[in-house]
């Protein structure tokens, strides 16, 4: 890249090297804008006589190509790029969705001298319009070998953003108590309806239940039949572990026990299992507030059907903190 003062009527074709600004004040061409033959004469009819711009040299490629490229191959999903001045292209979500990250390559990536892409958290909630992701390349021009290699790492991993969108997401949910299910329901009813409005969800089916092993596998099953996106049990009694009542009723109708003990405060006696492609999620008193605790971690990707791992569940503990 080689920048110079040149003649504005030679400036056709051109990247600006700084911002231009008329005499008033107001901006008139952002720094990066490549100069058409129309912009020339209009910098000779604001009187300016010379123009600071830069040429690409070969084996360059202009920012906002790099930029364009990139994002193309970053994201899948309800997703919709934008370019915007400067050599940056913005992700944004097409419809309400959950965000997963790929955040060792986006390091890997982050890491390079010529380009930069800022992303929402993993496992966050997206509504349509929203902003999710941003790339930026180094000023006016990268090395063609050096966008090559950032494309070719996407290639062989496959993109750092997904966007799986969240379409009429239902959950099932199975209240019990050691006393009598309906006082459980009557205690949690209304949070658990605030908590699923915010993610654009309803309660597909409900039940109420002895917290007794039997009852709560058959309860268990009752619910599988409808295919809810997940399977929240709020219960009035914290577990201990998959030798509890839910755990043992879990594990009764064939359940994987997927993970016990979630790194996120509240939420640390969170059990995690799985009939066939179906979340079961227990996470006693974080029914109880309306206030962000684990459930609000998990249920974006339950409600994009995305199976969630044990490992990925481990790895909630940076940043799960959250009171």
């Amino acid at each position: 890249m080689r920048a110079q003062t040149v003649d504005v009527r030679q400036s056709s074709g051109r990247i600006l090297c700084s911002t231009v600004f008329r005499s008033g004040g107001r901006k008139l061409f952002a720094k990066g804008h490549i100069l058409s033959e129309e912009d020339a004469r209009l910098l000779e009819n604001e009187g300016l006589g010379e123009v600071w711009v830069t040429e690409l040299e070969e084996g360059e490629v202009s920012e906002d190509d790099a930029v364009s490229r990139v994002a193309s191959e970053m994201g899948c999903g309800c997703l919709e790029i934008r370019l915007a001045a400067g050599g940056r292209a913005n992700l944004f979500a097409t419809e309400r969705c959950c965000l997963l990250v790929d955040d060792e390559m986006l390091r890997q990536i982050n890491c390079t001298s010529s380009m930069v892409i800022a992303t929402n958290l993993n496992f966050s909630c997206a509504t349509a319009g929203q902003r999710v992701a941003t790339v930026k390349s180094a000023p006016f021009a990268i090395a063609s070998g050096q966008l090559e290699t950032v494309i070719g790492m996407l290639r062989e991993r496959g993109p750092i953003l997904q966007a799986r969108p969240m379409r009429s997401p239902a959950i099932a949910v199975l209240y019990t108590d050691l006393v009598h299910g309906d006082r459980a329901r009557q205690l949690f009813e209304s949070v658990m309806r605030q908590r699923l409005e915010r993610f654009g969800a309803v309660v597909q089916f409900a039940l109420s239940v002895l917290e007794e092993e039997t009852a709560v596998a058959r309860s268990l099953q009752h619910l599988m039949r409808a295919n809810p996106s997940g399977i929240l049990v709020a219960s009035t009694t914290a577990p201990a572990g998959p030798d509890d009542a839910v755990g043992r009723g879990m594990t009764q109708i064939g359940c994987h026990i997927e993970k016990f003990l979630a790194p996120v405060e509240p939420g640390n006696l969170m059990l995690m299992a799985y009939k066939d492609d179906i979340p079961i999620i227990s996470a006693p008193g974080c029914f109880r507030s309306a206030k962000p605790n684990v459930i609000d971690l998990i249920l974006p990707p339950m409600l994009s059907r995305y199976r969630i791992s044990g490992w990925e569940i481990a790895c909630l503990g940076h940043g799960g903190l959250l009171g």
